[in-house]
């Protein structure tokens, strides 16, 4: 007799459940319990003695590198960042342990938000060897201390859903204004200017930075923002400043793309087109 092997590598979802999507009262407890996780954005002048701001964008270009590269499930590269600003805003460390405090937080990370976490072991390969087994899960420990075990810090990712289910958008774009959102929602974590924002105003940000990338209207945009203010009860010009240095970091960086394309291309005498929108979301390679 013939054996039918039913397992797969899928991972399985629960779906999404309309009573909790659809209910205010979700949005409103994250919106008033957000700032309970935000960190301090001046902990590299009144905490730490040996790390300065660039040292926290290699880092964490680093990590979202590491995470992209393990297919680690969108949240968890937000949520690691989480924990590496909230511990460096309370505990000094040394710039030889930023990697390892880094390869930590997506350690601990992967474990709250994926079914099958990051193994140790490969953590430590992608530092090159420069930590070790035993280290990474001291600090691991280490962490969790100082985080007092408070784990589950609200994030951007986990707006998006609430706020795109509360906008008339249809069904053929939902998708991709989300994928666009959160692809921009790791790129603010890279840098340091958006640890001002709350999780909720970035998240806005991103999804009309999406939005407005897609349909290029300055009228659509100023609707939309004044929509998501009403969802949010965010301050219009906040949200609006937000946005403006998404699409700012978008253009910078699709910029420094297209000077590399450019270069590569004319060898071969092509050149590439700029971007025809503001943020250029149309060129973006996922």
């Amino acid at each position: 007799m013939d054996l039918i092997c039913c397992e797969t590598d899928t991972l399985r979802r629960a779906y999404e459940d309309p009573n909790l999507i659809d209910d205010d009262r979700v949005l409103q407890n994250l919106l008033s319990t957000e700032e309970r996780y935000q960190p301090s954005a001046n902990y590299f002048t009144c905490v730490q003695d040996d790390l300065k701001p660039h040292m926290r964008v290699m880092v964490a270009q680093w990590m979202l590198e590491v995470c992209g590269e393990l297919s680690c499930e969108e949240e968890v590269f937000p949520l690691s960042m989480n924990y590496l600003d909230r511990f460096l805003c309370v505990y000094p460390i040394k710039r030889n342990q930023l990697q390892l405090l880094g390869s930590a937080c997506m350690f601990l990370s992967s474990k709250m938000m994926q079914t099958i976490p990051l193994a140790a072991e490969k953590l430590v390969m992608y530092t090159d060897h420069s930590i070790t087994l035993e280290s990474l899960l001291a600090m691991e420990l280490h962490l969790l201390c100082v985080l007092k075990w408070d784990l589950m810090a609200i994030t951007p990712n986990d707006f998006i859903e609430l706020i795109l289910r509360r906008l008339p958008i249809d069904s053929l774009r939902i998708n991709i204004i989300k994928k666009h959102a959160h692809t921009f929602i790791a790129m603010c974590y890279t840098d340091c200017k958006f640890m001002t924002y709350t999780p909720s105003t970035i998240a806005v940000g991103c999804i009309g930075a999406a939005m407005q990338g897609l349909t290029n209207t300055p009228m659509v945009n100023f609707n939309l923002l004044q929509r998501l203010h009403e969802i949010t009860h965010i301050e219009l010009d906040y949200l609006r400043a937000c946005q403006d240095q998404i699409e700012q970091k978008v253009a910078y960086n699709l910029s420094n793309l297209n000077i590399q394309e450019v270069d590569i291309a004319s060898k071969n005498h092509t050149v590439k087109e700029h971007p025809t929108t503001p943020t250029g979301v149309n060129d973006i390679n996922f």
